[in-house]
């Protein structure tokens, strides 16, 4: 038997969805819900078939298994918990939610009755983030020193989250999958300049153990467009260049060669240089990917690794992100509850 579909927001992202669902074997848009009727009619004719309402009466309806959640952040608490009160598995947009204490109260729901509730993190589904997970988690590159990355454009402006909260949760997310869930603390200064009151440019730092440190820049106001990220190991590094045709990533073959001339004290680094190679990188449509592994985890009651407690790490980080930025860019220490 299919799975029912509830799709809430028909915006940028819910076509998508819409489409990713009702192109599953194993499930079928029962409805597709939007305040604007403008975008009801458009979702009206690309899903003739399935009930095209103003209401948010999916997240009750007896034919919906799945209510899949694509409106603003702030609305994602509301929608998600009575979701889950009725029974239903939740897929929800990122961010997850507006606060850390949402986020734990959604997961602690969700398990509590058996269900699932998966955040769309969709670059953890590219080829590319999956290769990578491959490499680092094989110790290709060693052990790790660094991770960097940059995501800037000239963009669409938000009204409701500044920069961080729009771009950064992309990238926390990928950060988390790669290093694992055991970051420590968040540094974050940023700035705005048009008087929103929402920082427009900014530079977030995540502190792990053992000396492993992560920096983001993400940018509105860049006149050229960049997606890169860098991981250096002890071994080996990689470059993730997401807006390159072919070769998306490289690995280098590089590093510090460290020796200690007359005793301990005297210690001297020089550069090493290797090959560098460019992994095949299969191509597929990630969101496709991802709605198959949704469909699989309900199906077989598995744990997603993009669940609710990967979408409490990223809120938490991004919280913190807001006091730091508050306070000067002090590092803030991240709960651990």
């Amino acid at each position: 038997m299919r799975l029912g579909i509830g799709v809430i927001g028909y915006g940028y992202w819910g076509p998508n969805l819409a489409r990713n669902f009702g192109a599953h074997p194993d499930c079928l848009v029962r409805s597709i819900s939007d305040r604007r009727p403008e975008r009801r009619e458009l979702a009206g004719r690309h899903f003739p078939h399935a009930a095209i309402i103003a209401d948010d009466s999916a997240l009750a309806a007896t034919d919906v298994d799945v209510v899949a959640i694509a409106t603003p952040a702030c609305t994602h608490y509301e929608l998600a918990k009575r979701a889950l009160q009725n029974g239903k598995h939740v897929w929800i947009e990122k961010p997850m939610t507006s606060n850390s204490d949402q986020a734990k109260e959604l997961a602690e729901l969700a398990a509590s009755r058996g269900l699932t509730l998966m955040v769309d993190h969709t670059f953890l589904f590219t080829g590319a983030v999956s290769k990578m997970k491959e490499v680092v988690d094989a110790g290709e590159l060693g052990g790790l020193y660094y991770y960097d990355s940059v995501r800037v454009n000239l963009g669409l402006f938000q009204h409701d989250v500044n920069v961080i909260w729009d771009l950064a949760p992309h990238d926390l997310s990928i950060m988390d999958h790669l290093l694992g869930p055991s970051a420590q603390a968040v540094s974050a200064q940023g700035r705005g300049h048009f008087h929103t009151g929402l920082e427009d440019v900014a530079y977030v730092s995540v502190f792990y153990p053992d000396n492993l440190i992560a920096h983001f820049h993400v940018n509105w106001l860049s006149p050229v467009k960049i997606r890169r990220t860098i991981i250096g190991g002890s071994k080996r590094m990689l470059v993730w260049d997401d807006l390159s045709q072919e070769e998306k990533i490289k690995i280098y073959d590089k590093g510090m060669q460290v020796t200690t001339i007359e005793g301990i004290y005297n210690v001297l680094a020089t550069p090493r240089v290797g090959d560098m190679t460019a992994p095949v990188v299969p191509f597929t449509e990630a969101l496709s990917v991802e709605v198959d592994y949704f469909v699989t985890c309900v199906r077989e009651k598995k744990m997603p690794f993009n669940d609710a407690q990967a979408g409490l790490r990223v809120v938490s980080m991004l919280e913190a992100t807001d006091r730091s930025l508050r306070e000067g860019g002090r590092i803030v220490e991240l709960r651990r509850d």
